[in-house]
């Protein structure tokens, strides 16, 4: 929820995996992978993960978070927990939760969504679980909280939404676009704003249409595919050849729209195009990669090797943190513009803005 730009990018430690402290641990691991004869040795890190509404299986945020967390159990051979929002809940259930990892043990414990920052992130079910468990790191992805053992995993969000707007602008027709948002938050606005500047950087004259599913407090923007469909067709009819989606679950729907309607979409945070059913692969013209694997794969390393990522951690372009993807080569023959558009901007001729 905070913006990008001007943000402090702290070092990250480069201690080797032998740093990764090793030691028997009680217990049940059900981070194990089989019966494989060169499985990693078992590590004295237990690590909690806690969801934004969704959880697993959403195809988008969250299971982007799990992908880094799978990588960390092959890798590290940790223990993990994994618990999940729910739709309408309050402060104090995040809080709740949080607090539940962290009496069990588990340490980093990482929130994955801005939701768990709370309206005040100096108050908010992060901040105080972290009040109340200072001997366990935790991180949070996705905003800014203040506290000594709290890491703060934000993106450029808008740096990679700028290269799929410079896609769409040079994939379109039509030169007419559109953007669905889940929720109208700050963080969103980061979505739409790079996504605007990348196709006006392509053509000034292109239109973009612009739709939300949900204000907060109403935060079912998320996870509610009907909407996205409903307000996709709406783009479509109207003229848009291409959407691109921040929307979290509800993004199934905005390319169910776009398989009906015969036109293309832009998927985000995973390559979407290798998690979607078969039957709508055809219709994604690239994803906006957020590497929120990266985020908590790097958080549970750190934590291992004896460094915990502490502070502001900004995953921009020049960290591989945001990007496009390339699956099914509908972008292969724009790819050289698209990737000097990404050195413009890691070399700073081009600043992308945040709103």
């Amino acid at each position: 929820m905070r913006r990008a730009r001007g943000m402090k990018v702290l070092a990250i430690s480069g201690a080797a995996i032998v740093a990764f402290g090793l030691a028997a641990c009680g217990g049940n691991d059900n981070g194990g992978n089989g019966g494989g004869t060169s499985a990693p040795p078992k590590t004295n890190v237990k690590v909690g993960l806690a969801y934004d509404i969704g959880g697993r299986g959403d195809k988008s945020f969250n299971d982007a978070a799990a992908a880094g967390l799978e990588k960390a159990k092959t890798d590290f051979n940790v223990e993990t927990k994994e618990l999940s929002a729910v739709a309408n809940e309050t402060e104090a259930d995040k809080y709740a939760r949080l607090k539940l990892l962290c009496q069990g043990g588990y340490n980093p414990v990482i929130a994955v969504g801005f939701v768990y920052a709370g309206n005040d992130p100096k108050t908010g079910p992060v901040a105080k679980a972290a009040k109340d468990c200072p001997d366990t790191k935790f991180a949070i992805i996705d905003s800014v909280v203040d506290a000594s053992n709290v890491a703060s995993l934000v993106f450029a969000e808008e740096q990679g939404s700028f290269l799929v707007g410079a896609a769409a602008a040079l994939k379109s027709a039509a030169k007419h676009i559109g953007f669905v948002g889940g929720v109208k938050v700050p963080l969103i606005g980061k979505f739409e704003a790079g996504y605007i500047a990348g196709a006006k950087a392509v053509d000034p004259n292109i239109k973009v249409d612009v739709r939300y599913l949900t204000s907060p407090p109403d935060f079912s923007g998320f996870g509610d595919p009907a909407k996205g469909k409903t307000a996709a067709e709406g783009l479509y009819d109207g003229g848009a050849d291409i959407v691109y989606q921040a929307a979290g679950g509800s993004g199934t729907g905005v390319f169910e729209a776009a398989k009906a309607k015969g036109k293309k979409a832009i998927g985000v945070d995973s390559d979407q195009y290798n998690t979607v059913d078969p039957s709508l692969k055809d219709v994604i013209l690239t994803s906006m990669l957020k590497r929120v694997d990266t985020a908590v794969y790097e958080m549970v390393k750190s934590v291992g090797a004896g460094s915990p990522l502490t502070g502001t951690q900004v995953f921009d372009l020049k960290r591989d943190g945001v990007g496009y993807s390339t699956s099914g080569g509908f972008v292969d023959d724009i790819k050289s513009k698209l990737d000097d558009y990404k050195q413009q901007i890691i070399d700073g001729s081009i600043t992308v803005p945040t709103e």
